[in-house]
């Protein structure tokens, strides 16, 4: 990967996709389910990371007394990400 232009996050999970579905089937000789595997850790690792990124960027505006406020964005079980 380290050669590899960065890729953006869709891209980063299709190629996830297809190496988990190689994987997943077991015909692949040892060495390239090693091969696969570890660069399926790299780019689980990069999606970790881009969603990261993307939680601290967002973030809700609410409208409060005629004035703009941001406001942390809570996960589906209303925990606050901070």
């Amino acid at each position: 990967m380290a050669n590899e232009p960065e890729l953006n996050f869709e891209e980063a999970m299709a190629a996830l996709e297809d190496i988990v579905s190689q994987l997943e089937h077991g015909d692949v000789p040892l060495e390239q389910a090693i091969d696969l595997f570890q660069r399926g850790m790299k780019l689980s690792q990069l999606c970790g990371l881009k969603l990261e990124q993307v939680e601290r960027k967002i973030e809700m505006i609410v409208e409060e007394d005629g004035e703009l406020r941001k406001k942390p964005f809570a996960d589906e079980s209303g925990d606050v990400n901070e």
